[in-house]
């Protein structure tokens, strides 16, 4: 054996827990991620820094352990940032030994040994503090980390017992559904995860105080194989007793109550205490939701629940942009309310100025500057506790290719949200507006009836990794511009997303989107009304409304149908910047069915900054097959995905 350090790991097994800073994400806020992006900020220099080189060898190991060791190495990751004094990096070498311990075990090596020497000597050598010392003047200390993994270890018998007589339980998880099986590599966190839902396990099925009191694990050197016994606790099955709600200050109590999916003298669930907490931070007064279950069951037999909810301040203030080189820029400033009467109804302001980067074609000579004014209001409950009034009242001033508008709307609605994830609403659309377009102004009266339905399986709303999101709407209208009454409109679209990996540093994202309008003439319905297809919303690349029905004179005129198609590779490369490939198709039509010989394509090419509240996007794109008037790219600049 090799002098100084040199660690073979034992036959019995001690896992090694190292603890990350996953919560800065959320912590940080997003101008704290905009200087970091743009500058790094000044560190404070070490007192007495000894600088080093790391060369970290693993020994006939395949690429991924590679990887995996030299991650697990602080003296590798943190090489830029010298320790103070020969003791810190004496201190930093020893603590490899336990984070590249960890690695080995977590690859399923149980076998391996740790060599490291600083300076050439061994880290228990009695002189190991001067030969630093020494070798500080010459450079850069060397560091030399020798990793052998020895062979790959499979799980072997994998057991359950009873806390109370280590016996096999009666009911037990089958070690398929534990994802741990005999033959498979025997990593370490395949261990700690079969723990975790071991204990899901028994409290789906009611045993609300389940838990794994303790794990044998042992490393066979002569087999290469690790043999596991979980010993568990189940506990009793318990029914659900009181529940009590905390933490209020301006919300009602009541309101919290109503909203509980928690049913005293039900079977304990853990469904319910998560549906319970999703439905609660759906809304805007709440920023956090704590159910803290009782430590033992009451007088009746049982399990009391305490529903703890935070509020977030209730006021708020804020401001966006948004650049585009061919939709135009804005900016739009806000101020709202969270919890306007102890209920949690919301009142947003909106204002909002817009300025469109070329001349309409339809109206030449109009002012390029449009404006918005809105207020939006939402009272939760408004019929049942699963029916919300939604409601926006706006005037507004849309200067776009195809249109100049000068309008005022109101829409409100009941939606009624059957799940969490699935929502129908039915609602009242008008508009009153004054337009200008290729073939002169007009007056339009708009009165509809939107029934909007929307699916969102969706792990993120900015961000999403996997899920679906689907939404449509039918609006048949009473009045629609110079159309007679009986026009209808659908429209619909659907996304996907799907990760790759468990990191979701690879994610696939999909959407299609169609929409007609039928039971009208094209020109009789009102310009806003018609569907239009280009610019960053649409199909990227291509200025805004372009590629949509044109006449004569060549003036974009919109159309009664369109269809369009996006899909893309998001891509991380650090947990903070991504590339984002991405092919976007489609167009309007005149007519009320698509025409799919006439569609439009384009390519680009996008750049994410990731921060806490979302990422910030930048998109680059250029047409596949433009028009003579088509510009040649467009560039995007916003927050969150574009679907």
């Amino acid at each position: 054996m090799r002098r100084g350090l040199h660690r073979t790991l034992a036959s019995t097994l001690v896992l090694v827990l190292v603890g990350s800073s996953a919560g800065y994400a959320q912590e940080s806020g997003f101008f704290d991620g905009i200087r970091s992006f743009f500058g790094k900020t000044k560190e404070e220099p070490v007192a007495d820094a000894v600088p080093y080189k790391p060369t970290v060898n693993v020994i006939d190991a395949p690429r991924a352990l590679r990887k995996a060791v030299t991650a697990a190495s602080n003296l590798q990751s943190m090489r830029k940032s010298p320790p103070s004094g020969a003791a810190g990096l004496l201190r930093r070498a020893r603590a490899d030994i336990d984070q590249i311990t960890a690695a080995l075990y977590a690859n399923g090596y149980y076998a391996g040994s740790i060599h490291i020497t600083i300076a050439g000597r061994e880290l228990d050598a009695p002189d190991i503090l001067q030969a630093i010392e020494a070798a500080r003047p010459a450079g850069p200390v060397p560091v030399q980390v020798d990793v052998t993994p020895g062979p790959l270890f499979h799980f072997g018998e994998i057991t359950l017992v009873d806390a109370d007589h280590h016996r096999p339980l009666a009911m037990a998880p089958t070690l398929k559904s534990l994802r741990i099986l005999p033959g498979e590599e025997a990593k370490s966190t395949t261990i700690l995860d079969a723990e975790g839902r071991i204990t899901d396990f028994y409290r789906k099925e009611g045993h609300a105080f389940a838990k794994v009191v303790d794990k044998d694990v042992v490393a066979d050197h002569a087999s290469n194989l690790v043999n596991v016994t979980y010993v568990v606790s189940p506990g009793p099955a318990v029914a659900f007793g009181q529940v009590t709600v905390s933490g209020t200050e301006k919300v009602r109590p009541s309101f919290v109550q109503e909203r509980v999916r928690i049913i005293p003298g039900e079977m304990f669930s853990p469904q319910r205490l998560a549906d319970t907490r999703k439905s609660l931070l759906k809304y805007e007064a709440f920023s956090g939701v704590r159910i803290r279950e009782g430590d033992k069951l009451d007088a009746n037999g049982r399990l009391a629940v305490d529903v703890e909810v935070t509020e977030r301040k209730p006021r708020y203030v804020g401001f966006g942009a948004k650049y585009s080189s061919t939709d135009g820029s804005s900016i739009n400033a806000f101020w709202g309310h969270r919890n306007l009467f102890g209920g949690a109804e919301t009142l947003r302001l909106d204002g909002q100025v817009s300025w469109f980067g070329g001349n309409s074609s339809a109206v030449p000579d109009a002012n390029p500057l449009g404006y918005r004014f809105a207020a939006t209001f939402g009272k939760p409950g408004i019929l049942t506790p699963i029916d919300d009034l939604v409601a926006q009242a706006a005037v507004l001033r849309e200067v776009t290719d195809a249109y100049v508008r000068e309008a005022a709307t109101l829409t409100a609605g009941v939606r009624r949200n059957y799940t969490d994830q699935f929502s129908v609403q039915v609602g009242l659309d008008l508009e009153q507006s004054h337009t200008q377009d290729s073939t002169g102004t007009r007056d339009d009266t708009i009165v509809g009836i939107p029934i909007d339905v929307a699916y969102d399986t969706t792990d993120n709303a900015l961000d999403p990794s996997k899920g679906i999101r689907a939404s449509g709407t039918f609006e048949p209208f009473a009045y629609l511009g110079q159309a007679s009454a009986g026009p209808m409109m659908f429209k619909g679209s659907l996304s996907a997303y799907r990760a790759f990996d468990e990191d979701k540093r690879y994610i696939f994202a999909g959407k299609i989107s169609a929409g007609t309008i039928f039971g009208a003439d094209l020109l009789d319905v009102p310009p806003q009304r018609r569907f239009y297809v280009g610019g960053g919303g649409s199909l990227r690349g291509y200025d805004y409304q372009s590629a949509s029905p044109r006449n004569a004179q060549g003036d974009i005129i919109g159309g009664l149908s369109f269809v369009t198609a996006s899909v893309e590779a998001r891509v991380k490369v650090t947990d903070t910047i991504g590339i984002v490939p991405f092919v976007d198709i489609g167009s309007a039509s005149e007519g009320s069915v698509p025409d799919l010989n006439d569609l439009r394509y384009s390519a680009g090419l996008g750049l994410r900054y990731y921060t806490g509240i979302g990422p910030v996007r930048l998109d680059v794109a250029i047409p596949l097959n433009p028009e003579p008037d088509d510009a040649g790219y467009g560039i995007y600049i916003s927050l969150g995905q574009s679907f």
